[in-house]
């Protein structure tokens, strides 16, 4: 338990910042698994539709200290690398 009045309102802002970025994961993870369900379906024109809308979402993601900088350019590029393959197979 926290001892000062400082130390208790930094316990505040941790559980409210803690909530705006587990909702921010999962809103970032819910477009990953968008594009991940197309691929999946092999559907190539609805995955790069989905991962137009899902780039932008990551980004964003590393911007606000979610994950980081190179993590979110290493997930588009697997994600584009796997919707590029998908013509490749077919």
């Amino acid at each position: 338990m926290a001892n000062t009045k400082s130390a208790q309102k930094a316990m505040r802002v941790a559980v409210r910042r803690a909530a705006v970025n587990k909702a921010r994961r999962s809103r970032m993870r819910t477009f990953v698994r968008k594009v991940e369900e197309a691929i999946t379906a092999g559907d190539k024109s609805a995955a790069e539709t989905a991962l137009q809308s899902a780039q932008p979402e990551i980004m964003r993601s590393a911007q606000k200290g979610i994950i980081h900088k190179n993590t979110a350019s290493r997930k588009i590029s697997r994600l584009s690398s796997r919707i590029r393959g998908l013509a490749a197979e077919m």
